[in-house]
């Protein structure tokens, strides 16, 4: 007998972009989006792609010591994970999709599925940079140390995405931010989720070039699309 989670047809998710937008901005037009999506068992879910002017936002495993120098607006937001820096360098990318029934071969209501799937989905586009990189997101959500956060995907003892979703009314929203451009001054003030800015690469340092950003977010709007 076939699988039922095979058979369930996967509609594609529309794509929005954003391009700069403020964040706190940003967050309530998700909150709408997650309203609409939420409202519609067959909606086919938004994948938004944005960037944002310097700021630190703290979600809810952040520790006092997290933030210490930082002179830009920070924001607290609903997300899991610590403190952590958004800027013109990166892509941010906020997938609103409805978990409730099954997508792929993820089971309903699956968020470490769906987590998984999303760091693997920028894991295979780093790959397509000749970048080899492990996703933590999803061994994080089992347990470990509260001294660092230690999601997201990483090269190495660097990281170069960080991933903080949150879930309402079973639709997500929140994301990931990738570091495409090298910024001396992204991270600063800050222990990015717990570890020393240093910690923190981007992709123009992996590769040694500056990144297309269109062209990236072509190649990762595709393992998206495959993945969410």
């Amino acid at each position: 007998m076939p699988d039922a989670l095979t058979e369930t047809p996967v509609k594609v998710p529309k794509i929005l972009d954003w391009g700069l937008i403020g964040y706190e901005e940003a967050v309530n037009k998700q909150l709408e989006l997650v309203e609409e999506v939420s409202a519609d068992e067959n909606h086919p879910g938004y994948i938004v792609y944005c960037t944002h002017s310097p700021v630190v936002t703290t979600g809810r495993q952040t520790q006092p010591s997290d933030v210490f120098s930082w002179k830009g607006p920070v924001v607290e937001v609903s997300r899991g994970g610590r403190a952590t820096y958004h800027g013109p360098s990166q892509l941010v990318i906020y997938p609103v999709l409805n978990l409730k029934k099954p997508r792929h071969q993820r089971a309903p209501q699956e968020i470490r599925g769906y987590l998984r799937d999303f760091e693997n989905a920028i894991i295979e586009t780093l790959k397509s940079y000749g970048i080899e990189s492990v996703g933590k997101t999803a061994q994080k959500l089992e347990g470990a140390s509260a001294a660092t956060d230690e999601t997201g995907v990483w090269v190495g003892n660097q990281k170069v995405a960080s991933l903080g979703i949150a879930v309402k009314k079973w639709t997500t929203y929140h994301g990931a931010a990738i570091n495409l451009d090298y910024d001396a001054e992204a991270f600063q003030g800050l222990n990015p989720c717990g570890f020393k800015s240093s910690t923190m690469v981007s992709l123009e340092v992996l590769t040694g070039k500056k990144i297309n950003r269109e062209e990236f977010q072509k190649q990762l709007n595709k393992q998206l699309l495959q993945s969410l």
